[in-house]
């Protein structure tokens, strides 16, 4: 079942419990707690079938929560601050409390509260601005074990015209903050010990673009400045990222940790599942598990706790799913394809967005419940992945071969890893490990990584979760002459996308994945080393929690 060892390893460290000790197990119990009341037994027992062949894997916290007493299915919650008052301050600071410690991350769009320095009225004194509300989350988040079992995941977004955007864009410039008298910057502390507490590295920020934005650069052709500072920084610390919000979609803000599910409705909750491309070998079987996936998601929206009443009452007017895809670049390697949206994948995600759209609308009706707002949403899928054996989300192959820090109770360990996938394809048919594409490979090429999202984004209805990895800052492929030919790429695909990340290697402490030679890391495989602590979610640099 498991393609390799460390998959296994990963299964019984987070997932196995009692009644559930092995991966079939789960499957049955997870199906059973999740839809036994509204599917019939023919279809429980084929969904089943389709998990335990892991063809389609629920979000990590079904997995997690599979036969246990609580119910916290859902991987994340979206909050928006509403109100520009004290007790919508304190309000938020609940509301995040009471999501994180469920085992749900958390995002927040803080662009409703004033500038800092503006006058207050009732008091006489001068606001704070949104900033310091984001450190305060941050640092319930640095105190909560989500669920009591891991890190907390954090989102915060201000719009691009805020009186505070500037302060935003450098929020998490570490490498320009000083440490008291060390002589040190908090980016030299975090190489040292990423475990070290900076400003906001419990969240991932991002700026939030809209029509104006987008309707400015197509009438003139121009970059605005907030924009050319927005991708400076991120090509040389990964953050801000950019949230795109157009047209119809504008007031849709409110996102996720790991930014894929999108919303416009204050405590909307994330509902997460994946669909396995890179064991699923016809487009008619594709069709089915579809069908039961998003039944299973509709399943989910009456049978999970959430944390707070609120939360209750949005998810049932929205009845938000986040039914996503994994395996992608397996499945066009195993095509012989590049890196690219083939016609034959053009087919399989019309198939995914047409039998998605209908079944949610069906079932719904079926039910007598209201009809979902949104149906498909990509996470990174980061840990489970890795217990599919394939590639995570729409990424390519990381890296043939790398090196994985994790967490095994309080102490970071790392294990050497032959990408699974990479490893059937050599192992199979003979596949040459240097002539496998990665995302390495194409860190030199970002516009064919761009255009390969804009491409699934036309049959997504809500975000996708995806990190480019580029070169170094300072490299000769990044660098000041290249901040300019990048955003006006970016600009150009803004309006098909709907948010957009990059990892400069390097630009964190305590990276997650390393890549290393193939023949080094096959020497050393299903080894466990202990390490000094590191701390990171997902690939390319990003903390998160969505899919894990």
């Amino acid at each position: 079942m498991f393609r390799s060892q460390f998959a296994e390893t990963i299964f019984k460290q987070k997932y196995a419990h009692e009644g559930c000790e092995t991966w079939a197990d789960l499957a049955r119990v997870l199906v059973e707690d999740v839809c036994s009341e509204h599917m019939s037994k023919s279809d429980r027992d084929q969904l089943t079938q389709y998990i335990a062949e892991m063809k389609f894997i629920p979000g990590g916290r079904y997995l997690y929560y599979a036969g246990r007493k609580a119910r916290f299915y859902n991987n994340c919650y979206i909050l928006l601050s509403q109100e520009d008052t004290r007790e919508d301050w304190a309000d938020t600071s609940w509301k995040a409390e009471s999501a994180l410690m469920t085992g749900g991350g958390i995002g927040n769009d803080y662009t409703v509260y004033r500038p800092s320095g503006s006058y207050l009225g009732r008091t006489g004194g001068t606001a704070s601005g949104p900033i310091p509300k984001m450190h305060m989350i941050n640092e319930i988040g640095r105190n909560v074990m989500q669920g009591g079992s891991r890190r907390s995941a954090i989102y915060a977004s201000l719009n691009w015209k805020h009186g505070d955007i500037h302060k935003f864009l450098v929020s998490k410039d570490w490498h320009n903050m000083p440490v008291g008298t060390t002589g040190l910057t908090y980016w030299d502390l975090k190489q040292q010990d990423f475990n070290f507490p900076a400003p906001l590295d419990m969240t991932n920020i991002s700026v939030n673009y809209d029509t104006e934005w987008l309707l400015n650069y197509m009438k003139t052709g121009e970059l605005d400045p907030v924009f050319l500072q927005n991708v400076e920084q991120a090509l040389r610390t990964a953050e801000p990222g950019f949230s795109f919000n157009f047209f119809d979609k504008e007031k849709e803000t409110g996102r996720n940790a790991c930014t894929e599910v999108t919303s416009d409705t204050d405590s909307d909750v994330c509902n997460l599942g994946s669909l396995n491309l890179g064991r699923i070998d016809s487009i008619t079987e594709f069709a089915a598990i579809v069908e039961l996936a998003t039944q299973f998601l509709v399943c989910g929206t009456l049978k999970a706790q959430l944390p707070y009443e609120k939360v209750y009452k949005t998810r049932e007017k929205n009845r938000r799913l986040g039914l996503g895809l994994m395996g992608i670049h397996e499945w066009l390697i195993k095509r012989k394809s590049s890196y690219v949206v083939t016609p034959e994948l053009h087919q399989w995600l019309a198939v995914w967005k047409g039998v998605s759209d209908v079944t949610a609308l069906w079932f719904a009706d079926h039910l007598g419940i209201s009809r979902p707002v949104a149906r498909r949403a990509i996470a990174p899928t980061g840990t489970i992945g890795i217990l599919a054996g394939t590639t995570t989300g729409i990424e390519p192959l990381f890296a043939v071969a790398y090196k994985r820090r994790y967490l095994k109770g309080t102490q970071w360990h790392y294990q050497y890893v032959v990408d699974s996938a990479a490893q059937e394809l050599i192992d199979l048919y003979g596949t040459d490990p240097e002539s496998i594409e990665s995302a390495i490979d194409l860190s030199k090429d970002y516009e064919r990584r761009i255009k390969f999202q804009a491409d699934i984004q036309d049959y997504v209805d809500q975000s996708i979760s995806s990190t480019i990895n580029l070169p170094a800052w300072g490299s000769e492929d990044n660098n000041p002459d290249t901040v300019k030919p990048f955003a006006d790429t970016l600009a150009r695909y803004a309006h098909r996308l709907r948010g957009f990340t990059c990892y400069p290697d390097g630009a964190r402490g305590g990276q997650p994945l390393t890549s290393i030679p193939y023949l080094e890391a096959k020497s050393a495989v299903g080894e466990e080393f202990q390490e000094v602590a590191h701390d990171i979610c997902e690939i390319g640099g990003k903390g998160g929690s969505c899919g894990i």
